[in-house]
């Protein structure tokens, strides 16, 4: 297998992992936001949609955050520090301002408030945006590869 192969391999399976998590984490942000923006008709935070998106992609990243740490870099998981935690924090940080973005202009701008626009606009474009920002990111800076020959460690991954 040459290492332009194994590289794609590796990602392709690393990805797919990454996926699955995501979609979890996916799910839980969803059901958070809806839960507290729209329960009921009006949630108690239907006010201040903003908020609750914050709080749901909370809840979300430190379900995503074990997912990560315990799947798909499972291969790196031991050499995470309180360093590591805290840039994957400040990631998140930057991916909820790319979510919150899509969401603050669908309500903003375009002015559109119903639960079907919001789950568009914060919930699949946000999270689209953020999901690719995250996977990049993640790899690079979170969950590094310390070992010597990273790319061929990436095609291990089972």
């Amino acid at each position: 297998m040459t290492n332009a192969t194994g590289w794609f391999l590796g990602h392709l399976r690393r990805g797919g992992s990454f996926l699955v998590v995501g979609g979890v984490g996916f799910l839980v942000d969803a059901a958070v936001y809806n839960a507290l923006v729209f329960w009921g008709g009006s949630g108690p935070l239907f006010a201040v949609p903003l908020l609750g998106k914050v709080i749901a992609i909370a809840v979300a990243s430190v379900v995503t955050y074990f997912g990560s740490r315990l799947w798909t870099f499972r291969d790196r998981a031991g050499s995470q520090t309180l360093r590591s935690f805290l840039v994957f924090a400040a990631i998140n940080v930057a991916a909820i301002l790319l979510q919150l973005g899509c969401l603050a202009f669908s309500r903003y701008v375009l002015h559109l408030d119903s639960p079907l626009a919001d789950n568009v606009a914060g919930t699949l474009v946000g999270q689209a945006v953020a999901t690719v920002f995250r996977y990049f990111a993640y790899g690079k800076f979170v969950f590094k590869d310390d070992r010597e020959g990273g790319a061929e460690a990436i095609a291990e991954i089972s």
